[in-house]
């Protein structure tokens, strides 16, 4: 389906409002890259709706604020399943 910029941009904003979606997590549904959602996001789609950018704007502070904790939960999982898998060898 091809797209105009403008209207992916509105796209990207109601699913990752709607979803409540990471810039990564949106740009793998879309089949685009992070940079593309991000510039979509932030540059353009406060132009075409400043109420829903509002709304985006919001949702990308708080994956902000909330990402160094997803990144320590993924690291300690790796290990624990290292673990597991350890003491099954032994």
């Amino acid at each position: 389906m091809v797209q105009t910029e403008k209207e992916r941009s509105v796209m990207l904003g109601e699913y990752m409002l709607s979803h409540k979606a990471t810039v990564r997590a949106t740009a793998r549904e879309f089949g685009i890259s992070k940079s593309t959602v991000h510039k979509d996001l932030t540059d353009r789609l406060p132009k075409l709706s400043p109420q829903l950018y509002k709304q985006v704007k919001e949702l990308l502070e708080v994956n902000k604020r909330e990402r160094h904790i997803r990144g320590g939960l993924a690291t300690k999982h790796k290990y624990e399943e290292q673990h597991k898998q350890y003491m099954s060898c032994k």
